[in-house]
């Protein structure tokens, strides 16, 4: 799996899209509160949530992925741009100073770390006293939501329920992430439901196409060629035929303030 990542064809799988406006509003007032001026965006990818945020009003944001090709991708696309710089690095080792960035985004990162802890350590040592940590990611039960129009994803666990057993492997549990930011020295610890618009589409051929190339979504790389098939045709079965398709995913997020000195 660690693989897809690092493959030279994938650089640009995750810097294909837009960030919604519905995450930029949900986050808008967290930021505005703390005057965050330098953040860091841990698993950044394609560098689109390192944007959003300098368009949110962050002065320089630092993206840091563990993919030489997709630091590589988004260091062309964010080049020009002299408040963004994309750097290489593990979650558990930041190239980070010590108290230098007023905010952490680690936005669809803990569900592949082996230890979510060594990366909460990190986040505490690189954040300002009251800096921000925010992760946002999907448990089991925002994963294991029944497929709609307004939760295509959803499908995917009905077509296949042996995904199910991945996802409770590697998905957060709330509760145990609510304890390893309480046990890292982290305070004023909050835990929120998002609804964050994923992409917009024409209609469900420009969606059905996107899958069919496994773009962005970690989770088809568990499916054979032959089983991708089998679930394209079963989505083309649900869904209606000439309306648009709006992909939303509920994502959990938990905010944590540093407080203290370490």
């Amino acid at each position: 799996m660690i693989d897809y990542f690092h493959e030279e064809k994938n650089r640009h799988s995750y810097g294909q899209r837009r960030v919604d406006k519905s995450w930029k509003d949900a986050l808008q007032p967290w930021l505005q509160e703390r005057r965050v001026k330098h953040a860091a965006d841990v698993g950044c990818g394609g560098g689109i949530y390192a944007k959003a945020l300098v368009d949110m009003g962050v002065s320089s944001v630092t993206g840091i992925d563990f993919s030489e090709p997709t630091i590589q991708a988004s260091t062309e696309t964010f080049g020009e741009d002299a408040a963004i710089s994309m750097v290489w690095g593990t979650a558990e080792h930041l190239p980070l100073a010590k108290e230098s960035v007023d905010l952490v985004l680690a936005r669809a990162l803990i569900h592949h770390l082996n230890d979510v802890s060594l990366f909460i350590s990190e986040a505490n040592r690189v954040l300002k006293k009251d800096g921000l940590l925010l992760i946002q990611d999907r448990t089991l039960t925002d994963c294991l939501l029944p497929g709609s129009r307004d939760h295509v994803r959803g499908y995917f666990f009905t077509a296949f329920p042996e995904l199910v057993p991945l996802e409770r492997k590697r998905r957060p549990a709330g509760k145990e992430v609510l304890e390893k930011l309480s046990e890292s020295g982290f305070g004023d610890i909050e835990e929120n439901q998002l609804w964050e618009t994923r992409k917009r589409y024409p209609g469900k051929e420009e969606w059905l196409h996107e899958l069919k190339e496994r773009t962005g979504r970690s989770i088809l790389q568990h499916l054979s060629d032959e089983k991708l098939e089998e679930l394209l045709s079963y989505l083309n079965h649900c869904l209606p035929a000439e309306e648009p398709i709006v992909e939303k995913d509920r994502w959990t997020i938990w905010k944590a303030e540093k407080k203290g000195v370490r």
